[in-house]
């Protein structure tokens, strides 16, 4: 346990594109570890060493999203809702921040949203990394899935890289990582939901014209 803890923090000293697709990839999974401690430290390196590239930074982290989403959905497709639920009741589910709660949230929201939630439930900080095991679970089409899953992973990243690469610039006292990320957190919350309510807004009125017809 501790040599894989050393492990991911020797992947956030050593940030590159492979580093950010991998660490993402656990980020999107079953297990907590926030974005928020990834794509704007690289945004911020690539602004302040240029070593990497901002919107690689986006392309890969977007690109660890997609996996690590695809790993819920295969995992909640094999084992079947009862196996889902056991596990998220179990001492192991609660270590990866799960319980029965949490699950039934996720399955709720995308009841009510249908297949375009995998897209809005990306914006949304509860929902984000467990919205894959309903998808999973209604076996949603796997191309609708990755679609939705990479737009709203997409847009996610290129908030945090904005963040990441800007923030520097316009708040002066920001001139470490941990106050970075301590800051990107207060911002990113705010900036999620607000792109949350512009997206159901404008589905709200798609869906509005498309009855009125």
């Amino acid at each position: 346990m501790l040599e894989s803890v050393a492990f991911v923090q020797w992947c956030l000293d050593n940030l590159n594109y492979w580093t950010v697709t991998f660490l993402m990839t656990i980020e999107s999974s079953f297990i907590p570890f926030p974005s928020e401690i990834i794509v704007p430290p690289a945004a911020y390196k690539a602004a302040t060493t240029g070593e990497m590239n901002v919107f690689l930074v986006v392309l890969f982290a977007s690109i660890g999203a997609v996996l690590g989403a695809l790993i819920n959905y295969g995992l909640a497709c094999w084992l079947g809702r009862p196996i889902v639920y056991k596990f998220a009741n179990s001492r192991l589910g609660h270590m990866c921040l799960l319980n029965e709660e949490k699950v039934k949230n996720a399955e709720v929201f995308f009841d009510k949203h249908g297949a375009v939630s995998t897209f809005v439930g990306r914006l949304v900080p509860a929902v984000r990394q467990l919205i894959s095991i309903p998808a999973g679970l209604a076996r949603m089409s796997l191309s609708k899935f990755v679609f939705f899953t990479l737009f709203g992973a997409g847009i996610w990243n290129v908030v945090l890289a904005t963040l990441g690469y800007f923030l520097p610039v316009f708040v002066p006292s920001i001139n470490t990582e941990e106050k970075l990320i301590e800051q990107v957190s207060i911002y990113s919350h705010q900036i999620g939901y607000g792109i949350l309510i512009c997206v159901v807004f404008v589905l709200g009125f798609l869906i509005f014209k498309a009855i009125k017809k």
